[in-house]
């Protein structure tokens, strides 16, 4: 994956299972190569099974947007990573600034569920970013640090080819407002200093995606930007236009 792009497709609460099995047909008949570009998709649990089985031996990828640390328990509406990959989920979206700020998920309990999903067959996506207050404070290096150094504490090593850093500024996400160029090539950069001080060459090979508003129009110049490997979408990953045409964007880089 370390020279691959990825373009991964977060639902959040959308689409019924009808809806994500059609939607998933639609990409197959336009997306009939993706090249380099490997694409991940993100439904609601009630998908999963189904897109999972859509997917079979095609290009693309399916992965969860939570996921618990514990292996089985009374966690009432909860998933176990085990859960995910017994029905072939290879990825799993953590520390998602939705989490963290509408569920109160901690640097603490997303570090746990790290640890677990490092652990497990699943590819972690771990979601990272500031909110406006902080970044127009000057804290954005601070916060990106501390969210990488809390949520990856107490692992030794890390292989790039199996995790994965979103940069998600929370004052870009849902909101229409995309960080400029240079803030996402900044951002990226640090980020990249931060994984390569912690686990050397093999943290600064760890792919970064952007994202925050992301579609067509804005998609080229971002994935022009220095150290952005692809994107985590949310809004645009749900309209079968503006997802197919991000994905021809990218693929064609």
């Amino acid at each position: 994956m370390k020279n691959k792009h990825i373009i991964a497709g977060n639902w959040k609460m959308n689409k019924s299972n009808k809806e994500a099995n059609s939607f998933i047909i639609e990409i197959q008949n336009r997306i009939l190569d993706n090249g380099n570009t490997d694409v991940i998709f993100c439904p609601p649990f009630t998908s999963l099974i189904t897109i999972v089985e859509a997917l079979k031996n095609s290009q693309f990828y399916v992965g969860a947007q939570n996921v618990h640390y514990e292996i089985e328990g009374a966690y009432t509406g909860e998933i176990s990573v085990n859960m995910l990959t017994s029905i072939g989920v290879e990825y799993v979206i953590v520390g998602h600034s939705e989490r963290r700020h509408i569920f109160g998920e901690s640097d603490d309990f997303i570090n746990k569920k790290i640890v677990a999903v490092k652990d497990s067959k699943l590819i972690p996506i771990f979601c990272i970013g500031e909110t406006l207050e902080q970044r127009n404070s000057g804290h954005t290096g601070k916060i990106l640090n501390d969210q990488i150094e809390f949520g990856l504490k107490n692992i030794e090593n890390i292989d790039p080819d199996n995790f994965i850093i979103a940069y998600e500024p929370v004052w870009a996400i849902g909101t229409g407002e995309t960080a400029s160029v240079l803030q996402v090539e900044e951002a990226h950069h640090k980020i990249k200093t931060y994984l390569k001080n912690l686990f050397g060459s093999n943290g600064e090979q760890v792919p970064i995606l952007y994202g925050g508003s992301v579609n067509e129009k804005n998609a080229e110049s971002l994935i022009n930007t220095g150290g952005v490997n692809g994107f985590l979408i949310g809004g645009s990953s749900l309209k079968i236009d503006s997802f197919s045409e991000i994905i021809n964007i990218v693929n064609n880089f």
